[in-house]
């Protein structure tokens, strides 16, 4: 292995996504017609892929998911 990677060549599990299918995938999110789920149908990834690819999708996922977690407040 240390031979391999003197010659600079990839060791381990190929990526998930190349920079043009990034690109697209954030092309796509773009317009807000388009959901996560069928971004990563069209492109053969998982929702998982696409969240770790695109790490601008989770801060926005954590906001919409603590917005809907949030208590209502009781008026007395």
């Amino acid at each position: 292995m240390e031979a391999a990677r003197a010659r600079g060549e990839r060791i381990g599990r190929p990526p998930a996504m190349n920079e043009e299918q990034v690109r697209h995938a954030r092309a796509l999110l773009a317009q807000p017609e388009n959901a996560v789920t069928s971004i990563a149908k069209l492109l053969g990834v998982s929702r998982t892929t696409l969240y770790k690819y695109l790490p601008e999708l989770a801060v926005g996922r954590d906001s919409l998911v603590s917005s809907s977690r949030a208590v209502p407040s009781r008026a007395p």
